[in-house]
């Protein structure tokens, strides 16, 4: 009786000697170098299943996108306050013609308002959803011709905003009055204006 149950004692442990030296072997060898690879690529797999998808939905809303981006830069394009140039070199440029028009047609051959200078500056930060440009300029005009200039820029299609505006009144020469001095306001001001937001520009 007691042989037969120490036999039955030795098989028991026996068996956990065993199973301890398969779970150890499995530890050691086999999921390491098994359990451990097949795991990761079959994350792999997941995750590109899963970017497969997005990008065929995507392709599928293609049209429906298309289109919204079309309805976006025609909404902006009728919308006369935004400079039509797309970047900001030629938006400035643009803001440096219209500045001389104007001041050339209030004071045809610039006998009472000249351009002493201007200069393009930084308009804002990068990140910010209307971009704007702005010129520095400086003027040299009579009050009647001032008001004319500042009217203009100020009403006009695309809409432009006046900052900084600085008067100063001077004895200067003004062309056309020969040897005479005459009273003029010398001024400085900060022309600028906002290009279309950046979902309109890069819209097809």
């Amino acid at each position: 009786m007691r042989t037969a149950e120490a036999s039955a004692r030795d098989r028991w442990i026996a068996l956990g000697i065993l199973l301890g030296l398969l779970a150890l072997a499995y530890l050691l060898l086999v999921h390491p170098w098994w359990t451990v690879p097949m795991r990761e690529a079959q994350a792999r797999i997941d995750g590109l299943q899963q970017r497969d998808l997005r990008a065929r939905a995507a392709l599928q809303q293609q049209p429906q996108i298309q289109q919204r981006t079309a309805e976006v830069a025609e909404r902006y394009a009728r919308t006369p306050g935004f400079l039509p140039e797309r970047s900001p070199e030629l938006a400035t440029a643009a803001l440096v013609q219209r500045l001389e028009a104007t001041v050339a047609e209030a004071s045809p051959g610039n006998r009472s308002c000249a351009i002493i200078n201007r200069s393009p500056i930084a308009g804002g930060r990068q990140q910010e959803r209307f971009p704007r440009v702005v010129v520095q300029a400086r003027i040299r005009c009579g009050s009647p011709e001032l008001a004319a200039v500042l009217h203009a820029l100020e009403s006009g299609v695309p809409r432009l905003f006046v900052d900084n505006l600085n008067i100063l009144s001077q004895r200067h020469f003004m062309a056309g009055e020969g040897p005479e001095q005459g009273v003029g306001l010398d001024v400085s001001f900060d022309l600028y204006g906002y290009l279309q937001p950046p979902e309109a520009a890069d819209a097809p």
